[in-house]
């Protein structure tokens, strides 16, 4: 650029610098004294602290435009009116009372039957009387026999109105059914229901260190069980005198449920003892007749044509025996039999079945029974409290309570005095060969063979395998 372009260009801005002096010559006049100087006299304002000034102002509008105008805003917005919503009906389809509405629930009252209590007791005790005991009796109908014979522990459900009428009873029909009366005015309706039963299995096997009853307990078997056990094996084992330690049992067995919770124990399905050395079975078996028996491996019955001891004692107190000082005549004399000492009143039963051949006194046996058994077998029981009802020549089962136990004619204390005599001879009871049942027929003894012997006998086995191997296990385990 020349040095004459660089001289018009300042005048230039000179002039219209003298220009805009003179168009705001009175802001001039009036700021005149503003100085940014330290010093005395006051410059006049140039164009730059001009711009400054007004730069500053614009900005301070700015921000006070930012905060009125929002709030005049909405001061002169007016008030917003209310969304009108119009309601349309809808149909609905009608709700069905009989399935939507949650039954009532109905507030039994469990009894239990206590012992010694009866029937017109336990109506007493809910405010009942007579007549209401006579009209369930009508209204249950083929039911009515579960009211002959209640039992300890059996449970009656009442249901009562609010002025404490009957209006219905629950009680059980038999194990598998359910009888409800209900009661409407003088109407009434009798329902049974079925419960739903099953049985579980179980096996336990266990070895005597002091007794049956401990081995079985520690091997998980109610005592209920235990006593079934003992009446299987009863007629080859004597549970008081043969138990030696180390004998042991295995047991399949079921308990029963109904309606999911344990309700009875069920019975022996297979069992196995193991006495001083020898081994005994026993097997349920569904005979043709439709009653189930339980049968040794060769399908004898286990129940023995007669019973070794026939009363539950609690000491033998004199065994058989040639020579033997009386206690009561103070000399020798022969005891031909043996004498199972027992509390008083205790039970006597019919060792097998047979004919009452003698009922009576009879010198020093006292109250004296004899039972003919066939053509070369009976047996005598002495000494007794009293004697049961049978009748001289009345038949009498295996089992069957004869008499109770006494110590009538020459005795010491009580005891029963029992003989087991061979064409009249008197032979040891304890030691005398019993004659053996007869096994099962040719067909059913097949059949029992392939569907009951041979799958159950395989179970015990393998039940004694897995024990020894347990038992091996244990003691390799102590030896490290």
């Amino acid at each position: 650029m020349g040095e004459g372009e660089q001289i018009a260009r300042a005048a230039r801005k000179q002039a219209i610098r003298r220009k805009a002096q003179r168009r705001h010559m009175h802001f001039y006049e009036r700021c005149s004294h503003w100085s940014f100087s330290r010093h005395g006299e006051a410059e006049p304002i140039n164009w730059h602290r001009e711009r400054w000034v007004l730069a500053g102002t614009a900005l301070l509008l700015t921000a006070l435009s930012g905060i009125f105008l929002p709030a005049w805003a909405s001061a002169m917005r007016p008030t917003p009116e209310p969304a009108v919503h119009t309601l349309l009906p809808l149909t609905l389809p009608k709700a069905d009372v009989t399935t939507s509405a949650a039954p009532a629930m109905e507030d039994w009252r469990v009894v239990q039957v206590q012992p010694g209590q009866t029937l017109s007791d336990i109506f007493k005790d809910q405010g009942l009387s007579l007549t209401d005991l006579q009209r369930v009796m009508d209204a249950a109908g083929s039911a009515r026999s579960a009211f002959h014979n209640i039992r300890p522990h059996q449970e009656f459900d009442f249901l009562l109105g609010g002025d404490g009428s009957l209006q219905g009873i629950r009680f059980d029909k038999d194990d598998a059914n359910r009888a409800v009366v209900r009661f409407n005015g003088e109407h009434s309706t009798l329902a049974v229901q079925p419960r739903a039963m099953e049985t579980r299995e179980h096996v336990a096997h266990g070895a005597i260190t002091s007794s049956l009853y401990a081995a079985a307990a520690k091997a998980g078997m109610s005592q209920a069980m235990v006593g079934k056990l003992a009446d299987l094996f009863k007629y080859d084992i004597d549970f008081v005198q043969d138990l030696r330690e180390g004998d042991s049992f295995t047991v399949i067995y079921d308990d029963v449920y109904r309606d999911g919770s344990y309700y009875a124990e069920g019975d022996i399905v297979a069992a196995e003892f193991v006495n001083q050395g020898r081994r005994y079975t026993a097997y349920r078996y569904k005979k043709d007749d439709g009653h189930y028996g339980w049968f040794s491996e060769d399908g004898r019955p286990i129940q023995k044509s007669f019973l070794r001891i026939p009363v539950d004692f609690t000491r033998i107190s004199s065994t058989f025996s040639a020579a033997r000082f009386h206690p009561i005549l103070g000399r020798m004399r022969a005891h031909k039999g043996v004498d199972y000492a027992a509390p008083t009143g205790t039970p006597i039963h019919a060792a097998g079945d047979g004919v009452i051949k003698f009922k009576g006194w009879m010198n020093g046996y006292g109250n004296f029974v004899v039972i003919q058994h066939n053509g070369s077998i009976s047996t005598a029981y002495g000494h007794m409290s009293r004697f049961a009802n049978e009748r001289v020549g009345q038949h009498v089962s295996q089992g069957q309570v004869i008499g109770y136990v006494g110590m009538t004619g020459l005795a010491t204390g009580p005891h029963l005095h029992y003989e087991f005599r061979v064409n009249g001879t008197q032979r040891d009871p304890q030691t005398v060969t019993l004659p053996k049942p007869q096994p099962l027929p040719a067909a059913q003894l097949a059949r029992f063979e392939s569907q009951v012997v041979r799958p159950q006998l395989a179970r015990l086995k393998a039940m004694d395998a897995s024990i020894k191997l347990a038992q091996l296990g244990s003691t390799t385990r102590n030896d490290d």
